[in-house]
């Protein structure tokens, strides 16, 4: 028996139950991580807001919010038991999200969940703390401020050039930008790229879409002249700017896998190319750059906003070794240097930072998008893998949302409709991110605060100026010219050299060595009872990690080390002091800890006592973030210890109770060194759709191309079960050219229509290797013809009080549930109406009470469904009727088959058809 209920779909996002001709049940099938094919069964509900769609290959997954979900940059994602399911595509409604369920059959779905950027939106928000949170102390100024206004005038102009192809997208990608120019600069000038992230792409008055192309009427949102602010701080200090527009991609980027990093990236490229190209040939360059100086392509910053940024990471990484050819949409020679990178709230997918380049990450404290921090990976994932060379720093600024960086995406400055992305519950206002609260920067704070940081990572990367390093590398300094904003800065990389990292060959006692990403709470890091979340822990694809841990430590009483010991002693020679990465809870007042180095003979040497304190964090922000704490070494000189072979760190704590965290420890120095880029062997995981056969069992491999010029280098490969969403993982050392990564797919052919599965494999960089496409398979496509569905009535014609039954029913049984819609849709006069029906079910099944009294026909999201359960060759649909004392003529009713491709009933589909006779 099958529930007529209602469905939360809009025209253009319904289930996938498409048909190649009328009256045959077929789906189109999409590659994405699924348990499998589940079904409703037992009597057990899903949990509200969610349902299960469509059938064959391609069943759906559907959840619908109870309010509408920005389009932003951080993917939504649907887990089960912890685990990832996939990425679903979202509804133009901005409320309803599907995810086709390719996989084996599987019992149910249990623990269902939804997530964004670390956030959960199937439940309320948690309940701000009453008490407000206290901002740190000021630091002390930097010799030098680079958000002061340079010398330079500016001129601003647009370009906009012919529309280009990218791979894997339908429409032309736009080739638009913003330029902001010095006036009377001499000679060839740097240049830095700006890159906007995901966000709606087309706007008309107060409605705004996500629609690529723009439909007529509309005009595209200029997300891309948002960073104007930026743009003319950095041409008054002598640089050339140009900020790109990306909507095309924002359009588009749904089906991508990578997220559209890769198109991001070749976008980037191709404006560069035609920058080298003008930096040729002058005068076949657009009018604003003609007239600018001329741009200086051996020194380039890349700056990039949410997704962005995970593109220009793409954009450095793809101008070192290039991408496989069929992924990239630029195939021409670089005829530039990525000398560095801004990234600003990014998102990291494929958590594959560029080791090599030199990147500055903006982490906003109150980021209501990119939530979890996730960016933090682009300084905590290039540890040990490239050369050390390059700086990576995080700057962490307490009061920022995602949005306020672009004043295009910013109330009040934007053209198209904008808010704050960091919802604000005016029953539970947050203490730290709340409108109201102290710690919340406004816009223009917010705005200034970036742009001075912008402009000391191109002094720092581009000009070479290390007498900003320290506002960017953990040595406690602040620019004035970004007041009042309080920003902590740490790092790794540079003139960092050993150090003591929480890796499987480290020993730790009166601690533990725990895991960032863990579904056991024993073993997490963070385990149950966390006030938020921390962005060194942000969540990848797997529900646990191999390598991605810290070292906890609890105490309950002063006095008792932690010790850490790794597996050989570590050199410490030359470096001035032992900089930390430590936090501890968050609001928490300072700890105290003696810190001590024990070397290989012997000899204990304690360098000082730190006080840590916790930063303002709520239930809803990342705030368990390291902050960095230096320690000077003078005192292993007095104390005759080996700085060439340190054995031991030694935390003591000094107060009564508490808890920390330590990321990692280095031998530190200050300045600043020549980046050695390193051309590393480089890993892409591409997919491959193969048909399912009739008969025999054939062995397919996934694609996997490994390139670059020679060496060597490790990453770690995990290969997804798709009947149990669990994922074995090994290490594998990977040589350009080779086939060291074998991950073979054996897949047995049949005759009876079945399921489409994914056999998905996931790649990470661990030492001397970098990846692009993190995450590709084999998709298996049953082959098989689909069953030809029909409709008979049951009880077509019923008198009132009684019930109208339909049979629909498949030519024959099939391994995967099997269903259609049906849409009201007008019928004969006169109709059936609210009060023919009984008003609970009504309700139930459209959310509408039956007054005012209408005709079915003109009742919104009124859908009857049917589910046909594998094995199975029918289901019934019914809709039952009241009984009233008004004598009537004959009432009917028109349910027309949905086609999902178009949202609108299809030309000779199936139909539902009933009468209801008068019983007076």
């Amino acid at each position: 028996m099958v529930r007529a209920r209602r469905i939360w779909v809009t025209a253009t996002a319904l289930l996938a139950v498409a048909g190649a001709s009328p009256g045959v049940a077929v789906a189109h099938s999409q590659p994405a991580a699924a348990l499998g094919v589940l079904e409703q069964n037992g009597g057990t509900p899903l949990p509200p807001g969610w349902r299960l769609a469509g059938g064959g290959p391609a069943p759906q997954l559907v959840w619908r919010s109870g309010r509408a979900v920005p389009m932003g940059d951080a993917r939504v994602e649907f887990r089960a038991g912890g685990r990832l399911l996939g990425v679903p595509r979202p509804g133009t409604d901005g409320r309803t999200f599907r995810l086709p369920l390719d996989g084996r059959r599987a019992t149910r779905l249990h623990g269902l969940e939804v997530w964004s950027g670390g956030r959960r939106l199937d439940v309320p928000d948690a309940a701000g703390a009453a008490s407000a949170a206290r901002l740190p102390a000021a630091l002390p100024a930097n010799g030098v401020d680079p958000g002061k206004p340079g010398s330079y005038r500016t001129r601003t102009g647009e370009y906009s050039l012919k529309s280009v192809r990218l791979p894997g997208f339908s429409a032309p990608v736009e080739m638009r930008a913003v330029v902001v120019a010095p006036i009377g600069a001499s000679g060839k000038r740097p240049l830095a790229l700006f890159l906007h992230g995901r966000h709606y792409t087309c706007y008309k008055g107060q409605d705004i879409t996500g629609d690529w192309p723009c439909k007529a009427g509309t005009k595209p949102v200029p997300s891309h002249r948002g960073y104007l602010r930026d743009q003319r701080l950095l041409a008054s200090q002598g640089y050339m700017t140009v900020s790109i527009s990306a909507n095309g991609v924002n359009g588009q980027d749904f089906a991508a896998e990578d997220g559209g990093a890769q198109a991001r990236s070749s976008l980037v490229r191709l404006h560069l190319a035609r920058w080298a190209d003008w930096a040729e040939h002058p005068r076949s360059a657009p009018k604003v750059v003609r007239e600018a100086p001329r741009a200086d392509l051996s020194r380039v910053l890349l700056v990039g906003h949410s997704r962005g940024g995970e593109g220009v990471n793409r954009a450095a990484l793809d101008s070192i070794t290039p991408p496989p050819a069929e992924q990239d949409g630029y195939r021409g020679p670089v005829r530039w240097h990525i000398r560095g990178t801004v990234l600003i709230g990014p998102t990291v997918f494929g958590q594959n930072p560029v080791p090599d380049v030199p990147s500055m990450t903006i982490l906003p404290g109150c980021d209501g998008d990119v939530s979890d921090l996730q960016g933090e990976v682009y300084v905590d994932g290039t540890r040990v893998v490239g050369n050390g060379t390059a700086l990576h720093s995080a700057v962490y600024v307490i009061g920022a949302n995602h949005n306020f960086f672009n004043s295009e995406w910013t109330p009040g400055r934007a053209a198209a409709p904008a808010d704050d992305d960091f919802f604000d519950d005016p029953q539970h206002h947050d203490p730290v991110c709340g409108k109201r609260a102290a710690t919340r920067l406004t816009a223009d704070q917010q705005h200034r605060a970036g742009s001075t940081y912008i402009a000391a990572a191109a002094r720092l990367f581009l000009a070479g100026d290390d007498r900003v390093r320290p506002l960017l590398d953990g040595s406690g300094k602040r620019a004035p010219s970004a007041d009042p904003a309080r920003v902590l800065s740490h790092a790794v990389g540079a003139r960092r050299g050993s150090g003591f990292l929480p890796d499987a060959g480290v020993s730790v006692t009166g601690g533990k060595l725990c895991a960032a990403v863990d579904p056991s709470p024993a073993k997490a890091c963070l385990g149950t009872g966390a006030k938020g979340a921390s962005p060194h822990f942000a969540q990848w694809e797997t529900d646990r990690e191999t390598g991605r841990s810290a070292i906890a430590v609890r105490w309950k009483r002063a006095g008792t080390p932690a010790r850490v010991t790794p597996a050989k002693p570590v050199s410490l020679s030359g470096a001035k002091a032992l900089a930390l990465r430590l936090f501890v809870p968050p609001n928490s007042r300072a700890a105290e800890l003696d810190v001590s180095l024990t070397d290989a003979s012997g000899k204990k040497a304690k360098l000082g006592r730190i006080k840590p304190a916790g930063l303002p964090g709520s239930e809803r922000t990342a705030s368990y973030w390291a902050q960095e704490i230096r320690v000077p070494l003078t005192a292993t000189g007095r104390a005759g210890l080996d700085l060439r072979a340190v054995k031991s760190l030694e935390l003591t704590p000094r107060s009564a109770s508490g808890r920390a965290w330590l990321m990692d420890a280095w031998g530190w120095r200050p300045g600043t060194p020549a980046v050695r880029t390193d051309a590393l062997p480089r890993v892409d995981i591409g997919r491959t759709t193969v048909d399912e056969g009739d008969s025999g069992v054939r062995t397919y491999r996934v694609p996997v191309q490994v390139t670059g010029r020679s060496g060597s280098g490790q990453v770690r490969v995990y290969v997804i079960d798709p009947a149990t969403g669990k994922a074995r993982d090994r290490l594998v050392t990977v040589r350009p050219g080779g086939q060291d990564i074998d991950v073979p797919v054996e897949v047995k052919g049949n005759t009876r229509y079945g399921t489409d599965v994914s056999y998905d494999v996931l790649v990470k960089a661990v030492r001397g290797a970098v990846v692009g496409s993190y995450r590709g398979g084999i998709t298996v496509h049953d082959d098989d013809p689909a069953p030809t569905m029909t409709v008979t009535p049951v009880a077509g014609e019923v008198t009132e009080g009684r019930t109208l039954k339909w049979r629909v029913s498949l030519s024959e049984a099939v391994d995967v549930d099997m269903g259609a819609l049906f849409q009201v849709a007008p019928a004969t006069a006169p109709e059936l109406s609210t009060k023919d029906v009984p008003a609970g079910w009504l309700r139930d099944t459209t959310g509408e009470k039956p007054d005012p009294e209408r005709p079915l026909s003109k009742v919104t999201g009124f859908y009857l469904w049917a589910d046909i359960p594998a094995g199975r060759t029918s289901a019934e649909i019914t809709l039952p009727t009241v009984k009233d004392r008004v004598r009537e003529s004959t009432e009917s009713v028109l349910f027309r088959e949905v086609d999902p491709r178009t949202g609108e009933p299809r030309t000779g589909g199936l139909e539902l058809s009933g009468s209801v006779l008068n019983a007076s």
